[in-house]
């Protein structure tokens, strides 16, 4: 019997905990840049009972996003799509945020959805940082969404001369995500498939340990201890809302982009964590 494909770019600790969630009984395919590092996860799965197989795959290339696509077709048509990669402000250049958090994930719902299964469904994991950014103009909005994504990077908004620093690279390709699963959502919908994001706060994950470490870790700790949560998030809790909007429960969501962050940014806005309070 033919299994549904799922494939899974990011072999973090996000993606694993909505692949576990959301895999049983389908073809997982699993793919990150660490390849090694994407086997031993593969491995952790298979361990568990699940169906997965690892591929390589560099978010900022649109021949490799293809070549995982290829892979997972291999096995049949894709029925679902989880995409976890991405690079943190800590971790990368203002370029290769860009090219990675922007660029790839614009590049991989457009390709995905040119092949996605009728019944499909997808997620991408946003930020909540893109929600902390002061807001763009329409036009500024319209570009990001729907300007073809071999001309994404050469906006003037994206120019590095008009970037202030690594996390405003982060936020305003967040800030695109969000657009973009917006006008993905209408081509998705033209095959019956849905697409959506999820925006988690501070989720405990390598990523976020490298950022608590980082130049804006104070800040960072002092976010979850001052909204209303009063602590970071878990990847099953940003698992639990994508078992929703990949599941039938989810068939009249597509196009959104989901909030998940203990109440972060309302307490940034309109809390104790406004900027002028700290």
């Amino acid at each position: 019997m033919q299994k549904d494909v799922m494939m899974v770019v990011g072999a973090g600790q996000i993606s694993m905990a909505i692949a576990r969630r959301c895999g049983s009984g389908k073809k997982i395919v699993l793919g990150d840049r660490n390849l090694a590092h994407c086997e031993k996860i593969g491995r952790i799965m298979v361990d568990a009972g699940f169906d997965v197989e690892t591929v390589y795959v560099d978010l900022a290339s649109r021949d490799s996003i293809l070549e995982m696509i290829q892979k997972a077709q291999a096995y049949g048509e894709i029925k679902y799509l989880v995409n976890g990669a991405g690079v943190s402000p800590s971790q990368a250049s203002i370029e290769d945020i860009l090219r990675v958090d922007l660029y790839g994930t614009a590049v991989l719902l457009e390709e995905v959805g040119m092949r996605i299964a009728r019944g499909g469904a997808g997620v991408t994991i946003s930020s909540q940082s893109g929600f902390r950014m002061p807001q763009l103009t329409p036009q500024e909005d319209r570009l990001l969404a729907m300007t073809p994504t071999e001309s994404l990077l050469s906006l003037d908004i994206l120019q590095v001369q008009n970037i202030r620093d690594t996390l405003h690279a982060y936020q305003i390709a967040k800030r695109c995500n969000e657009k973009r699963v917006m006008y993905e959502s209408v081509r998705w919908g033209e095959r019956g498939a849905r697409i959506n994001a999820i925006a988690p706060g501070i989720i405990v994950t390598p990523l976020a340990i490298d950022e608590f470490n980082g130049p804006r870790g104070d800040f960072y700790k002092n976010m979850f201890a001052r909204c209303p949560a009063g602590r970071p998030g878990t990847a099953d809790e940003v698992a639990n809302i994508a078992d929703l909007l990949l599941s039938d429960a989810g068939a009249f969501i597509t196009g959104s982009t989901f909030l998940a962050d203990g109440g972060a940014t309302a307490s940034y806005y309109y809390g104790p964590l406004q900027p002028e309070l700290n």
